[in-house]
């Protein structure tokens, strides 16, 4: 078969689960989106690029884990790790379908990771932008 071939049956079967996982984010976003305006009455909507330099910063509240990528990687396609040696799923949304789609949990993980390596709570603004740049991928 040829190549194009190949690469469009590919992407054919992805676009589903892509879709599939739009949707599935939208609750999760949308409470994102809401909270944003409460917090910040000039909130105009989500960045993926925001999202993107928010990942890979270095936040230096700790020095365990000063950024997102000290367990993620700078690769959101790709495994992660935690300190412990656990692996870690990918956080791009083309690789792990499923993420950000519970609210409870997607909260959960936020607030362990952003006191982690913020030292303090992600605003709400922070999370809808990280979610945006995950789903981007």
């Amino acid at each position: 078969m040829n190549i194009r071939f190949m690469a469009g049956l590919a992407l054919a079967a992805l676009i589903p689960v892509l879709a599939y996982a739009a949707a599935a984010q939208k609750p999760v976003l949308d409470a994102y989106a809401v909270a944003a305006k409460a917090e910040n009455t000039g909130f105009s909507g989500f960045s993926a690029e925001r999202g993107k330099v928010f990942f890979l910063a270095k936040h230096d509240a700790s020095s365990e884990t000063p950024s997102c990528t000290t367990c993620h990687t700078t690769d959101p396609t790709k495994a992660g790790q935690t300190r412990a040696g656990k692996d870690i799923a990918p956080m791009a949304v083309s690789k792990t379908p499923d993420r950000y789609t519970d609210a409870e949990k997607t909260e959960k993980w936020f607030l362990r990771n952003c006191q982690s390596v913020l030292g303090r709570a992600c605003t709400a603004q922070e999370k809808g932008d990280f979610i945006t740049f995950m789903a981007s991928l």
